[in-house]
């Protein structure tokens, strides 16, 4: 919505009138100093013809002349008019009350998706007592599901794009009520990233007791605009009024899909290899969590609150991984030291989804890298609902789901068929396995070998190898064993003539890929692939006896 002032601009516009038409100084009038004004109370003289003549009649009128008292008398007028259609303007705002700011509406109410505009008259005049805060990751919530698993009467105040700050303030106006007896709050690390703050418009005059400030509001002709869009507009264009029920829900708007993920993924290291440069200190985001978080519990010793770490797809903590490392720990270190100060707290719980697979691994539940469909918002409050121990943190379990994230994250592969698994691979030599990891996998298209890059391989083949950038060509050197391949080129050159390998190396968003099973063959190991569970690949290199 924007800030505007019909009343006002139209003052603006007529003194603006007067004083071009009639030269007069509207301030020092106002001031009165009419003796200095009456000699501007003439009107604009024509203008002169080439001769220097006026146009017309070069006398003036006298009965166009106009006098102080006349003037004086025709601004007293013109303010008490204004002041009058003020007084117009501001109780007919009162009484529509498009965003039910004052009170709920005597009509059939319409609801602006303009959460930081709208919340606030929700949070003032509605009856409930449980309230929904947090980012878009909370948006597709459905009230009637939480109140089922919550055993209360919600009401949702999400704030799409929004930080620790926008929280606390319209989770205050709730809170102020004194109605809320309990809180389900998406506590996103995004959120207490003060320093990354988007410039936002964001009406405080809507959160603050000052009524004086509400011209803001009274004088806003955007608010009329959305009124005639929601109540006239909509239905004419065959659309049904929002529902309290679905306001913010985006669940039906977007498109879900593993496709459309893993799109992202294959470019969100690249497209978000920027956001590591300027990464605010661990300290900053604590601050924001005390000053916006913690105070407000603290506050509220008798309100519940239940605080959840919102589940991103694996990839989007892949990513943060490969790109961002000191974003990636700090967000870890985040939810173990966020419990350490809510632990010392009775009216607080927490839960954390992050590490559930069955979810975060299934793109199909996403539109994005982090953003996942109203299913799992109702998985969500259910298993808060119930208190679901896999999910709640305890002292006992707190370190747990970092190390479970940690485990998770070690060789992640996007299959051809767009699903997400991890690939447990091994070396074994003699009587020694030992775990290899690579920082980027990718499966061949009948998902028989894996693709590593070529680097990482050397390094783990204990070999050595040289790089011919003209020729685009790879030799290995491994005891008394050569091996030649080429970029594009299933055929490889060994010490015993040309062989083929059934796949070929391959660039890949920069870096060189090269078939792991098949390489480690070509130097005496046994590769055996295997599909033990749906979301693991185990690979066990083998040396020759």
């Amino acid at each position: 919505m924007e800030e505007g002032g019909i009343y006002c601009g139209s003052i603006y516009y007529f003194a603006t009138l007067l004083q071009q038409n009639y030269r007069i100084p509207v301030f020092q009038f106002l001031a009165g100093k009419e003796k200095d004004v009456v000699q501007h109370l003439t009107p604009v003289p024509a203008p002169e013809n080439s001769n220097g003549e006026h146009k017309g009649n070069s006398q003036q009128d006298p009965k166009k002349r106009i006098t102080a008292k006349q003037s004086k008398r025709f601004f007293g007028q013109f303010f008490v008019s204004a002041i009058i259609m003020a007084c117009i303007v501001i109780l007919l705002t009162v009484v529509l009350d498009p965003l039910q700011f004052y009170h709920k509406s005597f009509y059939p109410a319409i609801y602006s998706n303009e959460q930081r505009y709208q919340n606030p008259g929700l949070a003032k005049n509605y009856d409930y007592d449980t309230i929904i805060i947090g980012t878009s990751m909370t948006e597709n919530f459905l009230p009637a599901e939480v109140n089922e698993a919550l055993d209360g009467e919600t009401l949702k105040l999400s704030i799409r794009g929004s930080t620790a700050d926008e929280h606390n303030a319209i989770a205050s106006i709730a809170l102020d009520t004194g109605n809320v007896k309990q809180v389900l709050w998406g506590l996103d690390y995004f959120s207490l990233k003060m320093g990354s703050k988007e410039e936002i418009d964001f009406p405080e005059y809507l959160y603050d007791d000052k009524w004086w400030n509400d011209y803001n509001y009274w004088f806003n002709y955007s608010i009329y605009e959305e009124l005639f869009k929601e109540a006239v507009l909509r239905p004419l264009n065959g659309n049904a009024p929002r529902q309290l029920e679905y306001l913010y829900n985006w669940n039906r708007e977007v498109t879900f899909g593993a496709e459309k993920v893993a799109k992202v993924y294959k470019t969100s290291h690249q497209s978000e290899a920027y956001f590591g440069l300027n990464e605010e200190p661990i300290e900053t985001v604590k601050a924001a969590f005390n000053d916006y978080v913690l105070s407000l519990v603290k506050e509220y010793p008798d309100v519940e609150f239940n605080f959840y770490y919102p589940p991103y797809s694996v990839l989007r903590q892949k990513v943060w991984q490969d790109t961002n490392n000191t974003r990636y720990h700090n967000q870890l270190e985040m939810k173990e030291w966020m419990f350490e100060q809510f632990a010392q707290l009775p009216n607080v719980n927490v839960y954390d989804f992050q590490e559930e697979s069955e979810w975060t691994y299934n793109l199909d539940l996403y539109k994005d890298l982090s953003h996942h469909n109203q299913d799992v918002n109702t998985w969500i409050v259910e298993a808060i609902g119930r208190e679901d121990a896999k999910y709640k943190v305890t002292q006992d379990n707190v370190k747990s789901f970092t190390t479970l994230m940690e485990e998770q994250l070690e060789n992640i592969v996007v299959t051809n068929e767009f699903k997400v698994i991890n690939a447990k691979i091994s070396m074994v030599e003699g009587t020694q396995t030992t775990p290899l990891k690579f920082t980027h996998l990718n499966v061949t298209e009948d998902n028989q070998d894996i693709f590593v890059p070529v680097k990482e391989l050397t390094a783990t083949l204990g070999a050595e190898m040289v790089w011919d950038q003209e020729a685009k060509s790879m030799t290995f050197n491994r005891g008394d064993r050569n091996v030649v391949l080429h970029v594009g080129s299933t055929t490889v050159e060994t010490s015993d003539g040309s062989v083929e390998m059934a796949y070929a190396p391959e660039l890949i968003n920069g870096t060189t890929m090269i078939p792991l099973g098949s390489v480690f063959e070509l130097f005496g190991f046994d590769a055996n692939l295997e599909h033990p569970e749906e979301q693991l690949i185990r690979m066990t290199l083998t040396a020759s006896k």
